[in-house]
């Protein structure tokens, strides 16, 4: 059964957006590797969130927090924690299952009130970093998903904080829906598509927990780019051999 917790683009516009989000992390990250011992101390001692962050088809989110990982936190291919699921219901099946669509309709995760998204765990100052990311993915002229076609509330905009908007580090990512000209609401779960509103629910993951989605949605790649390549798609069996990812017990295609 699921498990809940806590917690290649094309040269455009906005693919340009996020390449400076990134390299303007990367270059941070360099400053903070000549730190002194206090401040590394620091670092270490940094908490690491379980949070989730969607908008649109997860496949495509993925990939870019992935690359957000290994470039903001020079994380390795053994310590990506970026994972594809599903958030924002208030139900699971008997057994705990929260399940793409199949033809089993075991557990179906819209009828259950969820939406897609991308769980990980980061130290939690890099919040408000991952925020700016998060918004970059987002078209920069429509402020909407890149992926509009997909309609339905399974693909609104939603992200997850240990204690929703009471997290400590929620005006870090109140600062960046501001930057990119979004309005942050509490959500209730089963909330409605956020297609042509500009807004993103914001909901507590004690509440409204990340359960991770089947393993052959993990590292895939996505329609609207080029292939990501093999290296990419492999890491789902790095990943299965460490137990970053698990079965769910769903059904193993739709």
């Amino acid at each position: 059964a699921n498990t809940a917790v806590e917690g290649y683009n094309l040269p455009t516009k906005e693919s340009v957006s996020r390449r400076d989000v990134l390299s303007t992390a990367a270059l941070t990250m360099a400053s903070l590797l000549s730190v002194g011992p206090r401040q590394a101390l620091a670092e270490e001692e940094d908490v690491l969130t379980p949070l989730y962050f969607g908008v649109g088809c997860f496949w495509h989110i993925q990939h870019e927090f992935v690359e957000g990982e290994r470039t903001i936190l020079g994380r390795n291919d053994h310590q990506l924690t970026s994972r594809t699921g599903y958030a924002g219901g208030t139900a699971t099946d008997k057994e705990g299952r929260v399940c793409y669509h199949n033809m089993q309709s075991i557990a179906d995760y819209g009828k259950l009130g969820h939406g897609e998204v991308v769980g990980m765990t980061i130290p939690q100052s890099k919040i408000g970093t991952f925020a700016d990311l998060y918004f970059s993915l987002f078209d920069p002229q429509t402020k909407d998903r890149v992926d509009p076609m997909d309609r339905g509330a399974e693909y609104r905009s939603l992200l997850g904080l240990p204690g929703g908007t009471g997290h400590p580090s929620y005006p870090a990512v109140e600062e960046a829906a501001k930057k990119y000209g979004f309005k942050l609401l509490a959500g209730k779960g089963n909330d409605p598509d956020t297609l042509g509103k500009q807004i993103v629910y914001v909901y507590d993951t004690k509440a409204f927990p990340f359960y991770q989605a089947e393993v052959y949605h993990q590292y895939h790649d996505d329609f609207r780019t080029p292939p990501y390549g093999k290296a990419y798609n492999n890491l789902v069996a790095l990943a299965l051999e460490d137990g970053r990812i698990q079965g769910t017990g769903c059904p193993d295609r739709f």
